[in-house]
C-alpha cells in the first residue's frame, strides 16, 4: 500500500508540468474544445507513461553498478527534478507566446516531450526501488491524463492564477518522495 501511494505521489508530482500547460491552454486558447483537451491529455499521459519505461530500462542496466548507493541516487535524481520544477515554477513564462496552436500535432509532440523529460529520470529512480514498472507507468499515465484534462477545465474557468503554484507544488512533492526513499533506506 505504501508503494502504491508513493507511485501515485510520483504521478501527481510528474504531472504538474502537463497540468500547468493544460491550465494555460485552457485559459488562453479559447477556441479549443473538449476534444482538444482530451487529445492533449492523451498525449501528455502517454508520454508520461513511456518516459519512465525508458528510464527504468536504463536504470536496470546499471543497477548492479550503483546498487549499494541506489537510495542516494534516487534521492539525488528526485531532488534535481523537483528543484528544477520549483525553479521553473518561480520563473514560469507565457506558453502562449511559444506555441501558437497547442492542438497541432507538432505542438502536442513538443509539449509532451518537454513535460515528460523529468519522467525519464524518475524511471531510473523507479528501477532502483521497484522490480515491476508496469503498475507504475499505468498509474503515472492515468494520473497525468486526468490532471491534464482537469487542468484544461480549470484553465477555462480560472486562467493563470494557479500555474506557477502548481509547478512549485509538484517539485516539492518529488523532493519529499526522494527524502522519504532516502530515510527508509539509511542504515539504522
Amino acid at each position: 500500500m505504501v508503494e502504491l501511494l508513493t507511485i501515485f505521489g510520483i504521478g501527481v508530482g510528474l504531472s504538474m508540468d502537463a497540468f500547468a500547460v493544460s491550465i494555460i491552454c485552457g485559459a488562453v486558447f479559447c477556441r479549443l474544445h473538449v476534444l482538444h483537451a482530451l487529445r492533449m491529455a492523451l498525449f501528455f499521459g502517454a508520454f508520461q507513461a513511456v518516459m519512465p519505461l525508458i528510464g527504468f530500462a536504463a536504470g536496470r542496466t546499471f543497477a548492479d553498478i550503483i546498487g549499494v548507493y541506489d537510495h542516494w541516487v534516487a534521492f539525488a535524481l528526485l531532488l534535481a527534478v523537483g528543484g528544477k520544477m520549483i525553479y521553473e515554477g518561480v520563473k514560469i513564462g507565457d506558453v502562449e507566446k511559444t506555441f501558437a496552436d497547442p492542438s497541432s500535432l507538432a505542438a502536442l509532440l513538443m509539449l509532451s516531450i518537454a513535460t515528460s523529460i523529468d519522467a525519464l529520470a524518475v524511471g531510473v529512480t523507479l528501477s532502483l526501488v521497484t522490480r515491476s514498472i508496469i503498475l507504475s507507468v499505468v498509474i503515472i499515465g492515468a494520473v497525468t491524463f486526468v490532471l491534464s484534462y482537469a487542468g484544461y477545465v480549470i484553465g477555462k474557468r480560472f486562467g493563470h492564477f494557479f500555474e506557477n503554484k502548481i509547478e512549485i507544488l509538484g517539485g516539492a512533492i518529488l523532493i519529499a518522495i526522494g527524502a522519504l526513499i532516502l530515510i527508509q533506506n539509511l542504515p539504522d
